[in-house]
């Protein structure tokens, strides 16, 4: 955990914080996609971590090209040309990021090990960010891994 805001132990000791006197904690979760597609290799991600796009390579997950659905959207552009087409807003490209393939154990358990990490640090629940682009079936198939809520305020 390693955002704009501040760093894991930072975040830890929010939720901490704001449990302990009932305030409870979100998380907007963004579990499908990655970054754009044509940005450049580096170390620039927010981390600080190496990954790159161009050849689908994200080590500090690690996701590789097995784990996008590149290759399973069916128009010509690998991007959402209709969005009342349910095949291409759940396999294609939003906006030219790199779409995971949620259907694949390995992404859904990579997705619910970090799910899971936040639920043992205290969060009490999560907005799934772009559920519409996600077959309901993958969304279950992650959910369905998750633990139960942190007892120390969840009983």
């Amino acid at each position: 955990i390693c955002t704009r805001s501040g760093n894991e132990d930072e975040f830890r000791d929010m939720v901490i914080r704001c449990n302990n006197v009932g305030v409870r904690v979100y998380v907007d979760a963004v579990i499908n996609h990655m970054c754009g597609g044509g940005s450049g290799a580096g170390t620039s991600s927010t981390c600080g971590s190496y990954y790159n796009p161009g050849n689908r390579d994200f080590p500090a997950v690690p996701f590789s090209g097995w784990d996008f659905n590149d290759g399973k959207c069916k128009t010509g552009s690998g991007e959402i040309e209709n969005y009342n087409d349910a095949y291409q807003v759940r396999d294609c490209r939003l906006v030219g990021l790199l779409d995971l393939a949620l259907e694949k154990d390995y992404v859904r358990s990579k997705i619910a090990e970090y799910l899971n990490h936040l639920i043992d640090i205290g969060v009490a629940g999560f907005r799934i960010d772009a559920s519409k682009h996600m077959w309901p079936g993958d969304i279950k198939a992650v959910l369905d891994r998750l633990h139960d809520l942190n007892k120390t305020w969840f009983p």
